[in-house]
């Protein structure tokens, strides 16, 4: 558990079962949440959770290992930020809008990141016009980056300072390697997208904030293969 006040790192455990609004929850605590501890006897870095504060918002996805419950993502976030790519690997339109319904439906505004702009052709950066020119017009801010150029990186350490965002998307379309770029002390692990399968390897196992100064936190989430729905009805989708 990260101290906000202190950055100081607190290993803690649960005391008791935690539910949220009657949600069938896989994770009863996500990353983000804020909670009371009690520090534990004997120790000036470990303590039990006692209690959860209420949450300001939250993302979750439909568990993809336990029929009928969800899995938060995490909580209490001022924005969510896509990271897709149109090649090497590909982010279909269909994982992209699953998201922004998401996103919307726990009132989360959403920065769609377009990265590996040095790996487009002609044809796709057309492609790439057409979309950010849609999900512009709808509301959603969008950039273009380039870690290895450096393109759209003042612009998008902009959107993220002062803010606590989750940073998602598939595998491999370059998360971990945009963190390194904006915040080099965090040397996250990398690994080269696949060529037999055009698909990203895991490199970040597990959800995890990381305190980069000036009052901003980013939730590096592991990527994303598939995102089924949450408690969202048809009737609520327009």
């Amino acid at each position: 558990m990260l101290d906000e006040e202190s950055q100081e790192i607190w290993k803690c455990r649960l005391k008791g079962r935690f539910k949220h609004l009657d949600l069938k929850t896989t994770n009863p605590i996500a990353v983000g949440d804020r909670v009371e501890m009690e520090v534990e006897a004997g120790w000036d870095d470990r303590a039990t959770i006692t209690g959860i504060r209420p949450r300001e918002n939250f993302i979750a996805r439909r568990s993809v290992h336990k029929t009928g419950h969800t899995h938060v993502l995490a909580a209490n976030l001022d924005q969510a930020v896509l990271v897709v790519t149109l090649t090497f690997p590909k982010t279909s339109l269909g994982f992209i809008d699953r998201f922004l319904v998401t996103t919307e439906s726990f009132r989360i505004p959403t920065l769609i990141v377009f990265n590996k702009q040095d790996l487009l052709g002609e044809e796709w950066k057309e492609v790439r016009d057409e979309l950010v020119d849609i999900y512009s017009s709808i509301g959603y801010p969008c950039i273009l980056t380039d870690a290895i150029s450096g393109r759209g990186m003042d612009e998008l350490h902009a959107r993220l300072k002062g803010k606590k965002s989750l940073l998602s998307g598939h595998s491999g379309v370059g998360k971990s390697t945009l963190m390194n770029n904006l915040y080099p002390g965090l040397n996250l692990k990398t690994q080269e997208v696949s060529t037999y399968a055009n698909k990203g390897v895991h490199t970040t196992t597990f959800a995890e904030m990381y305190f980069c100064g000036e009052d901003t936190y980013i939730i590096d989430s592991p990527g994303i293969k598939e995102l089924g729905l949450a408690g969202i009805g048809p009737e609520e989708i327009s």
